[in-house]
């Protein structure tokens, strides 16, 4: 059984990045634009959702549209040598034609051939100038302890 083809096109389309620190919630845009003459459902899930707060995180997108989900990291300490897992999945379907009155039934009921997926890693930048300054607070910390 083969898969169908994504059909939304995702900007970016292979990795979602977010920029440091990461002592705030820090927002990352995840545009989702829908090409065809047909309605689209979407759904975004991830691999560590304790993480992440997506919103919107399902919804349908009209034909020739495009909705902007905003992927919110959820605060942390940033450790430049552990390595980063975490992906998130973009899974959609065409809509039926007819009014939908619960996107989760919809969802349940469908059946692995309807379903496209595409698949976006997560990558965690932080610029030199953050890296400085938390070497200097690790420094100060250190020298503050002895």
């Amino acid at each position: 059984m083969s898969r169908l083809e994504q059909i939304l096109k995702l900007d970016p389309s292979q990795e979602i990045r977010f920029k440091g620190p990461f002592t705030d919630v820090v927002t990352s845009e995840l545009k989702l634009h829908n090409p065809s003459e047909s309605r689209v459902c979407f759904k975004v899930k991830t691999t560590a959702p304790k993480r992440y707060c997506v919103r919107p995180n399902s919804g349908i997108i009209d034909a020739l549209q495009t909705v902007n989900v905003a992927v919110m990291l959820q605060p942390f300490d940033y450790d430049p040598t552990e390595k980063n897992k975490h992906k998130f999945m973009v899974q959609t379907m065409f809509a039926p034609d007819e009014q939908v009155d619960s996107q989760e039934a919809l969802w349940k009921e469908a059946t692995p051939d309807k379903l496209m997926d595409s698949k976006l890693k997560c990558c965690f930048e932080m610029s030199v100038e953050d890296q400085t300054n938390t070497t200097q607070q690790v420094s100060l910390v250190i020298t503050s302890l002895t």
